[in-house]
């Protein structure tokens, strides 16, 4: 069948044409295949294509969307906060420090800390307020380097989130305001276990933020289902909160309805 269609092609399209022809059907053939992104570090072979010849912003002002998320979730893998490494989206991070400094919260609890910096820059975003402080936890701390264990504003605790619960109620006086950011595991299971278990320390008109709910609406990363949907699940058993949806002004967010704001 593919010496049929050679013998064709070669019938149907002058010689001086068939360099170009070649030439468009090497770089189209990719466009056929689309494979899922694995981790993030390795877009699909859609996106690997596209990129290869367009890596400036007046060469995409009509590149889709979903080829853009793509891309995004490759260099959110290099991003970096004083040299460690933070896997963090910048816009979303815009949206947090305008949130800090609009509700000056005592307490920041972060549910998933990797390697410590993004926990380093809310606690120099706490430092600019001149208040507040970071409850850190996480599984495992081996990763985070001594400049975020020995900053005053930040306590670690190790050990898995949920069962170290009690012991984060009594860091924190009733009197204090709290705002969560969850970016653990990002299984449905356990989002949903985090949201509910969590949730009552919220301050009324604060915000728990829900990270990566993208995975499977906007990037075929991560596990499906995963944080999205432990998010609708979690506000149709729980009117104290809604999807602040305003946050996401900037259209691009790792946090699709991900920004939970406290109303009562």
């Amino acid at each position: 069948m593919i010496n049929k269609m050679k013998i064709i092609v070669k019938e149907i399209i002058p010689r001086q044409y068939l360099a170009l022809f070649r030439d468009f059907l090497k770089r189209t053939t990719p466009l056929i295949k689309d494979f899922p992104l694995g981790d993030g570090r390795i877009m699909s072979v859609t996106a690997s294509a596209f990129f290869r010849k367009k890596k400036y912003i007046e060469q995409n002002l009509n590149t889709p969307l979903k080829l853009l998320l793509e891309y995004f979730q490759k260099e959110v893998f290099k991003s970096t906060y004083f040299g460690i490494e933070t896997l963090k989206f910048p816009i979303d991070f815009w949206i947090y420090m305008e949130l800090i400094y609009e509700i000056k919260p005592d307490v920041i609890i972060e549910i998933g800390n990797y390697k410590g910096g993004s926990a380093l820059a809310l606690a120099h975003m706490l430092d600019n307020i001149g208040k507040g402080r970071i409850i850190g936890l996480d599984i495992n701390h081996n990763s985070v380097p001594p400049i975020v264990k020995k900053h005053p504003k930040i306590s670690l605790i190790t050990g898995d989130a949920c069962s170290s619960f009690s012991c984060v109620r009594n860091m924190i006086k009733d009197v204090e305001t709290v705002l969560i950011i969850e970016d653990s595991s990002h299984t449905y299971k356990n989002t949903l276990n985090v949201l509910k278990t969590f949730s009552p320390l919220v301050t009324r008109g604060s915000y728990f933020i829900v990270e990566d709910s993208i995975c499977h609406h906007g990037l075929n990363v991560g596990p499906k289902p995963g944080p999205y949907e432990a998010i609708e699940s979690f506000l149709k058993e729980n009117k104290n909160f809604i999807s602040d949806r305003e946050k996401e002004r900037f259209l691009v967010t790792y946090s699709p309805k991900g920004y939970l704001k406290r109303i009562r």
